[in-house]
């Protein structure tokens, strides 16, 4: 029984290795990783992931109903709002000329050679402030998008800087969902996981400010700025002040969505529709992605997917750094299989709180290695929210985007250089 229930999960598993080669296999076929949609390897691992659960149990209509569950769980839901939003609010803004308007504020104030060190230092304020990569993302990347087609940098490389600084914040806010789940979930305080954290990241994030300085991005040094007027910023603005200030990221872009109607005063209700009717259909593949991804997830979790996961990766442990490289390699294959950080902090957290106390791992490090890990992976994920977001604001494929992303990439190595060292020091559990 007990072997039954092994294969059944690693088959539960399997979809997701269907993804990645259906994804992989039609983009070497083509010739062109950009060419082809992940939508498509999407589809045919959800239907495959159906056709397994079927294999165990002949009730085809209660997995399709554990697969619609996934799709429609509330954060699900939610972000598919913020897509919506989001589409609706880039459409608009560009249409009465916020983005130009705000691209020529940027190239006025900020020599071309400091932008990417001035976007990447924004984008951590930004979501330091807000607590949210998501909403960070929204504010910052139709305008950066604008703004290195207008200073001839690299877009994908441009909007990466973007992702990058959103989970600085995302990883580090008071009010990030991932802060307050690790913490919460390991009894730790906010501001020890903060100092830890932040002794495992800021090294990453220097690293990633002096490459945004001295690496060349072929900017060019002068650019014709167009004829908008500065009042016509202030959507933007708008929407980066309210988020500053904590507003929820659904009324944050209503607002924006008002004031660019109100201020472009050359928008009637006629091309306001039509405005709006773009920035959807602009999102329509994200929201498909993002329905898939639910359902999929949930079917792998019901399946006892994550069952497997966790005993083949705790089973082996010995001592600290093994109880250590647990926590988080668990944290970061689980967000793999769910693509949300803190759906995955959540998942592994009784796990992980259960290998601090037996082996020593004081609270606030296993909340930081968790919350590091989940933001790594998140990071680099062509099919995370993030990454769809900023690649359907930017018009690039995800896959350009993910060379660009030094600072996810430099957390990842550190959570490894962090185990491998021990440090920073904390307390440990009583064992």
């Amino acid at each position: 029984m007990l072997q039954s229930n092994r294969l059944r999960g690693i088959m539960a598993l399997s979809p997701i290795v269907v993804l990645l080669g259906v994804y992989l296999l039609l983009s070497i076929l083509s010739g062109d990783f950009y060419k082809i949609s992940i939508s498509v390897a999407f589809v045919t691992a959800s239907i495959y992931s159906v056709i397994v659960m079927q294999l165990y149990k002949r009730d085809l209509k209660r997995h399709i109903d554990t697969f619609s569950k996934g799709a429609s769980d509330s954060n699900i839901i939610y972000m598919i709002w913020i897509f919506i939003l989001a589409g609706i609010f880039a459409s608009a803004a560009q249409k009465m000329g916020a983005i130009d308007a705000t691209v020529d504020l940027c190239l006025q104030f900020i020599p071309s050679r400091f932008i990417p060190a001035g976007i990447f230092l924004a984008a951590c304020f930004i979501s330091l402030s807000i607590g949210t990569s998501v909403g960070t993302i929204v504010a910052l990347t139709p305008v950066v998008a604008k703004l290195s087609a207008d200073i001839g940098a690299d877009s994908a490389q441009m909007v990466a800087i973007v992702v990058g600084g959103a989970f600085f914040g995302d990883n580090l806010s008071f009010i990030s969902d991932t802060t307050i789940a690790a913490t919460m979930t390991q009894g730790c305080r906010m501001r020890d996981k903060f100092r830890t954290n932040l002794s495992i990241v800021l090294p990453a994030a220097i690293l990633s400010l002096a490459l945004y300085l001295f690496l060349d991005f072929d900017c060019n040094p002068i650019v014709e700025t167009s004829q908008a007027m500065w009042y016509q910023a202030i959507p933007y603005m708008l929407v980066i002040i309210c988020a500053l200030c904590g507003i929820n990221v659904l009324v944050v872009l209503l607002l924006g969505i008002i004031s660019a109607v109100i201020i472009g005063g050359n928008m009637d209700i006629i091309s306001l529709s039509i405005a709006a009717d773009n920035g959807i259909k602009s999102m329509c593949e994200l929201i498909i992605i993002t329905l898939l991804a639910g359902g999929l997830m949930n079917t792998i979790r019901q399946g006892g997917g994550f069952d497997v996961l966790t005993h083949a990766i705790t089973r082996h442990i010995n001592g600290k750094r093994g109880a250590e490289s647990a926590i988080a390699g668990l944290t970061a294959i689980t967000n793999v299989c769910t693509a949300n950080n803190t759906i995955a902090i959540l998942t592994v957290a009784p796990i992980a709180h259960e290998l601090s106390v037996r082996f020593g791992v004081a609270p606030r490090k296993a909340a930081s290695l968790m919350d590091t890990a989940s933001c790594f992976v998140q990071g680099v994920l062509p099919y995370g929210a993030q990454l769809l977001m900023a690649s359907g604001l930017a018009k690039v494929s995800p896959i350009e985007i993910i060379p660009h992303l030094y600072y996810p990439m430099g957390i990842g190595a550190m959570v490894i250089i962090s185990i491998i060292f021990q440090f920073p020091k904390c307390k440990s559990t009583k064992q």
